[in-house]
């Protein structure tokens, strides 16, 4: 029994030491200290907001080769990797049955020509016998018809083999243009089918231009309308430390898409002069400068306020300036924003101190507007101890909203 009380006893007395270690005033800490600062002094700083986005670069021109005839790989001397030149060979298929059907074809006109040049000695040699009245006009007509036969058996023999020499053509299949080999599917030997047949053809490379390098981002619909044609940006690759590179805004897409949830536009960056290490599919962090400004006066966002004027109806900007132990409410006009600093065009001069926070005063009528508010309250009604608490903490919260604007809204404006 001495054993439980006495194990009671030193866990009691350890509960109260970790009790007080955490809830006593650490030593030089003077009780009640704020937790976070409430004032800031306005300075002199520079300001530049940008917008950011993320993408995927890519070859401005990417080809996926493949033959236009049916056949099999005769030739395929470039692999993954090559560059070759405009008009460099990149596969031949086989072509030794074309070769005999124009063969063939080559025999077909001889044979239509000589029986063209006997088609027409018969016609003319009627013709003069018809003169003479020693043939009828019956037999004349027949000589006629048979040189006109012979005359389109001739043309058609020329078009097949005009049809199997352009063929021949599509057996070779060359460089558009000065490219690189990206991916090469299929191997010498194998055999593959044209572009009109099953499945739009068999891709036997892939080919793009790595001297000209675009990134497709997706930029979100609230910075959009920051975005401008042919403005220039600073991108960043992931996989290249310390690497950055100019590029510049080429196309904006004119109708929003949903990629990760996110609702944007496609926006098209190319690349001005890229880095040899920069490759296809790696992921590029892209910075659009919007505004800037330099050596203004600026305090942080947190002491911007904004109130609509029950007068005007329009919304303006305010800040609280300390001057002695009061603090003055004072209208400014916000110039350029990003996600930390505003710039205030008038109404503040560096090395005033501003409140980060709503005046005390404030906070309190703002709760008792909102405790107003409650059913109940006001008509003579007990007030619920709950309710209060609740609508101190809205207070709070509206407060607090109230204090920091969204960075967003604010970023880049000039009101």
């Amino acid at each position: 029994m001495k054993k439980i009380i006495a194990v009671v006893i030193v866990l009691g007395l350890g509960v109260a030491a970790y009790f007080l270690r955490n809830n006593l005033p650490k030593a030089g800490t003077p009780t009640g200290a704020p937790a976070h600062p409430t004032t800031a002094e306005v300075i002199q700083t520079n300001i530049n907001f940008s917008v950011n986005a993320a993408g995927e670069i890519g070859p401005a021109e990417q080809v996926s080769v493949r033959p236009e005839i049916n056949g099999k790989i005769e030739q395929l001397p470039v692999d993954i990797g090559d560059r070759v030149k405009k008009g460099d060979l990149l596969f031949k298929l086989d072509d030794k049955e074309l070769q005999q059907q124009r063969a063939s074809n080559l025999t077909d006109i001889e044979r239509a020509r000589l029986s063209l040049e006997k088609a027409e000695r018969d016609f003319k040699r009627a013709g003069e016998l018809l003169a003479e009245k020693l043939i009828s006009q019956e037999l004349h007509d027949d000589t006629k018809t048979i040189f006109e036969l012979a005359k389109n058996s001739l043309d058609r023999a020329q078009k097949d083999l005009a049809i199997i020499d352009e063929r021949l053509t599509k057996t070779e299949v060359r460089a558009p243009f000065d490219c690189t080999i990206l991916t090469r599917p299929v191997s010498t030997g194998q055999a593959v089918s044209g572009s009109g047949g099953f499945n739009s053809g068999t891709e036997v490379l892939t080919i793009a231009d790595l001297n000209a390098m675009v990134i497709n981002a997706h930029v979100n619909q609230a910075d959009v309308p920051r975005l401008k044609m042919d403005q220039m940006v600073e991108v960043t690759v992931e996989a290249v430390a310390g690497l950055k590179v100019a590029g510049v805004v080429e196309r904006i897409a004119p109708q929003a898409t949903i990629k990760n949830n996110i609702k944007g536009f496609a926006a098209r960056i190319a690349l001005k002069n890229p880095d040899p290490r920069v490759r296809p599919g790696m992921t590029a962090n892209i910075k659009i400068p919007v505004a800037s400004a330099e050596n203004v006066t600026a305090v942080p966002l947190a002491a911007v306020f904004t109130e609509k004027n029950p007068e005007t109806g329009q919304y303006e900007r305010f800040v609280y300036v300390q001057l002695g132990e009061a603090l003055e409410k004072r209208n400014v006009k916000v110039g350029v924003s990003d996600f930390f600093f505003a710039e205030i065009q008038s109404g503040l001069a560096a090395g005033e101190i501003v409140a980060l926070e709503l005046p005390k005063e404030e906070r309190d009528k703002q709760t008792k507007q909102l405790a107003g508010q409650r059913p109940g309250i006001g008509n003579g009604a007990v007030p619920n101890p709950k309710a209060a608490v609740a609508a101190a903490t809205s207070g709070s919260a509206s407060n607090a909203t109230s204090k920091a604007p969204a960075p967003r809204a604010e970023a880049g404006s000039s009101r």
